[in-house]
């Protein structure tokens, strides 16, 4: 039996192109979005499992109407724009394979080219490279395939589909580059990360003075961590990853040069309850806010856009005790602050 190394064709100009096409559009597969199961998305497998698609638990996800993605900071990285995986047993891969060399050699309308190419894939997996699909061995193994994400710019999407399918015995895991592991489940659960809105509470709420300092916060039961886990299986294949997102600090921007920051760097650090700057309270007015905002001057006739920024760090676990970090994202709202020229107030 050959080995999951080297099982690669490697084919020409229209050739390559009419293989890698008709399969991809013959076989559906790729992230389900939100949810625990795998389902069937494809007619073509009534009655059978898809494999390879992503399911993710987002049970302990952000949720509400100001909940977001979080954008990447500081970091070029983005989630997996393709893998490969596990992808159809033997009988689903014959049964499709034989079902497009059909429909593609008996249409009249069809290129020469798309013909050849077609019966050139059908033969290395009927009785070439490979024999009769690998049905006798239909319970040792499963044909594996490119997948992609189809929230990925459609460019990268491409990195994987220069490989044709191969087969992979259960329980081995292909040395192939992008074959699917923890850390792209990690990468794709990143993607599919919410995290509530970041409102900041302030005191004066709403309408304040020039130069009276705002006092900004936010409670701990309002900023907590979140989490999602994707997963795959399939036969000898129980993949899985847990990406979760910790608040970590909050960036105050006042929406006008006009002003003065608390800390000087906009920046309040987390506490260690968990909370973000501290609230008002009565005897407080001559104090120095923690977390805030004084501006200089008034807002006119309209407001001023305060901005409240939360960054999220990332980290993930996931299945044989793999984990590290990922990027660190971050989130956050526009708030309108209305400031009144009054030189003095008694608080």
């Amino acid at each position: 039996m050959q080995g999951v190394k080297g099982r690669f064709l490697t084919v020409t100009g229209m050739t390559v192109a009419a293989l890698l096409v008709s399969m991809h559009n013959s076989f559906a597969g790729g992230p389900i979005d939100k949810g625990t199961t795998t389902s069937d998305r494809h007619a073509g497998l009534a009655g059978d499992k898809l494999y390879a698609a992503i399911s993710y638990d987002t049970s302990k996800n952000g949720s509400g109407p100001s909940a977001g993605a979080v954008a990447v900071k500081g970091s070029s990285w983005t989630p997996p724009a393709c893998w490969l995986a596990p992808r159809w047993t033997a009988k689903q891969f014959a049964k499709e394979t034989e079902a497009g060399y059909k429909d593609v050699t008996t249409d009249p309308d069809q290129p020469s080219y798309a013909k050849n190419a077609t019966q050139q894939f059908r033969d290395i997996y009927k009785d070439g490279k490979y024999k009769n699909y690998n049905l006798d061995k239909q319970d040792e193994g499963m044909w594996w395939g490119a997948v992609e994400n189809p929230n990925a710019p459609i460019l990268e999407r491409t990195a994987c589909n220069t490989t044709l399918p191969f087969w992979v015995e259960n329980g081995e895991t292909p040395d192939v580059k992008n074959a699917i592991t923890p850390e792209i489940l990690a990468g794709l659960a990143y993607e599919q990360i919410r995290v509530p809105g970041t409102k900041v509470t302030l005191a004066p709420d709403g309408t304040t003075k020039v130069n009276l300092p705002t006092w900004a916060w936010l409670d701990k039961g309002e900023f907590k961590p979140v989490s999602v886990t994707a997963s795959v299986t399939a036969p000898g294949l129980n993949m899985q990853a847990t990406t979760v997102a910790r608040p970590v600090s909050l960036q105050i921007r006042p929406g006008t040069e006009d002003a003065r920051t608390y800390p000087a760097s906009g920046e309040c650090a987390i506490n260690d309850n968990g909370s973000i700057g501290e609230p008002y309270a009565k005897g407080k007015a001559d104090e120095t806010p923690p977390c805030g905002v004084q501006y200089l001057r008034s807002s006119g006739d309209g407001t001023f856009k305060l901005q409240a920024t939360v960054t999220w760090e990332i980290t993930w676990t996931g299945t044989g005790g793999a984990g590290g970090d990922l990027p660190d994202g971050t989130f956050g709202n526009d708030q309108d602050v209305t400031v009144q020229e009054i030189q003095s107030v008694n608080r």
